[in-house]
This record gives C-alpha cells, structure tokens and sequence, in this order.
C-alpha cells in the first residue's frame, strides 16, 4: 500500500536553543520528540527519531503544515521533505520476510518491536523505516526514499515479493 500524497515530511534538527522543542511539540501535535531510535505516531502526526538531535516531522494532511513549520522554526532548524521522499506503507503476513531479503538490520520483532526506527539501506537504496502498531493481516511498516531512488526501490520490492506469491500494485485513485 502506497501512503496518500496528502503525507508531509520535513526534517527537524535542534540547534543550541532548542530548549522548547518538547514544549512546543507538546503544545501543537501532543508529541514529544523520541530521544532513542522510535518513532512515535498519532493518526495525524509523528515525530520519528533520524539521529542524534534530529527528527522527522510527520503530517498526514497538508493543511496547517506550512503553519506548524513556521511555528516550529523558532527552536529548530526545519526544512520541508515533502516532495523529497517518496512514502510507502508494507503490511502483511509475509511483509517481514520481503523486507529481510534487502534489509541490512534485522527486522524480527524481538529486535524491531513496534516504535522503532531505523536509517538503513535496502538493495543499496539508503531508506527510513519505522514499525507501526501491526494490523488484523501482520507487521506494518512505512518506508521512506529519497524519491529520485523511487523507481529503483520499486523494482526491487515487486521482485522480492514475487517470490512469495505477492502482486505489487499501486492504488487507483
């Protein structure tokens, strides 16, 4: 499953006067920004751990984001990866197993639990992934990449899912 266009990205690093961030993120999304490698989500926001001091800032919708952006700039450096990357979401029985055979970390549950996060590389392809609450059919995870990379990315999941008797299809809007 593809995540919608309407997903917001931007980047978030703390400077030396960072101070109010878990106030402010507090204040606007009800998030505070996750200090070890997790990610933490609501249905409309996130805040996923990409660093030392650095986070992804998550919105599922386009209205108030520019607004949000703006407010937070004043604690933390920002810049908007909207267009950037490119978003999509793997779920089900057998989604593990399709991951594990380009992923570079290991992806069990024991070692991957729901919440984490991770920068890593599938096929070469450098990526972001993180651990959603699973679903009624399994795991789920949302994976993002550098959208330039995207065609690439693709080919590689339709073919490492084939194997399992997965058809990888785009939505119809």
């Amino acid at each position: 499953m593809v995540i919608p266009a309407t997903l917001q990205l931007a980047t978030l690093i703390a400077t030396s006067h960072a101070s109010g961030l878990q106030r402010l993120t507090s204040q606007l999304i009800g998030l505070h920004p996750p200090q070890t490698a997790s990610a933490v989500l609501t249905y409309t926001h996130g805040l996923v751990w990409s660093g030392p001091d650095q986070w992804l800032l998550i919105a599922r919708q386009r209205e108030g984001f520019s607004d949000l952006l703006r407010l937070l700039s004043d604690e933390v450096a920002v810049s908007d990866q909207s267009h950037a990357r490119a978003a999509m979401c793997v779920s089900g029985p057998r989604a593990r197993e399709v991951l594990a055979k380009g992923a570079m970390i290991d992806l069990h549950p024991k070692v991957f639990p729901v919440g984490a996060t991770a920068l890593t590389s599938f096929a070469h392809i450098g990526v972001q992934l993180w651990r959603r609450q699973d679903g009624a059919d399994g795991p789920v995870f949302e994976i993002l990449v550098p959208r330039s990379m995207t065609g690439s990315y693709w080919s590689w999941f339709a073919a490492s899912a084939a194997e399992f008797g997965c058809r990888v299809a785009l939505p119809r809007s």
